[in-house]
């Protein structure tokens, strides 16, 4: 992903108001993200820990997406069970996926409808998969599957999430 800047960000978001966009928070380390190992800037609202928020490239402009996690994590799941994130595919114990839904843009999301998927609940995807970043269960981002497929697999997916929240 290429950098982008606080402006980048405020003005990128598809699925609420710019009020909304002018007011959200944005990740504590924002100017140290790492861009060149991002597929998507996504992060969890310090102050409202039931918003999060993603950015990605989509038809070569960026897209925001403001997301409401269904409920907190680790709360609907018990620690022992296992979760995989609908992104990245990675796996998690406890809360370390959560119901993420997003507002749909347009008339649709002004009638309330939305679009969920169970994610990551740090949102840091790109991370797992490059083995930046572990889980609770540790090192499980060597599954065998190459890093070029893996990140091909983020963007599908996320290029499919933004599709049904825009169309």
């Amino acid at each position: 992903m290429r950098a982008i800047t606080e402006r980048d960000v405020r003005s990128c978001f598809v699925n609420c108001s710019k009020g909304d966009a002018k007011r959200l928070n944005l990740p504590k380390d924002f100017a140290q993200s790492p861009w060149t190992g991002l597929d998507f800037l996504g992060w969890r609202d310090p102050k409202a820990p039931d918003r999060a928020y993603l950015i990605a490239e989509k038809d070569d402009r960026l897209t925001g997406v403001a997301l409401r996690l269904a409920s907190a994590p680790g709360k609907a799941r018990g620690f022992n069970s296992t979760s995989l994130c609908s992104f990245c595919h990675t796996a998690h114990t406890g809360g370390g996926v959560a119901l993420m839904s997003a507002r749909r843009s347009g008339d649709a999301g002004k009638q309330g409808n939305t679009v969920g998927r169970y994610l990551c609940a740090d949102l840091s995807c790109s991370l797992y998969v490059r083995g930046m970043k572990q889980t609770l269960m540790g090192d499980g981002h060597d599954d065998g599957v190459p890093l070029e497929e893996k990140v091909a697999r983020i963007k599908t997916n996320l290029d499919a999430f933004i599709t049904s929240i825009t169309t």
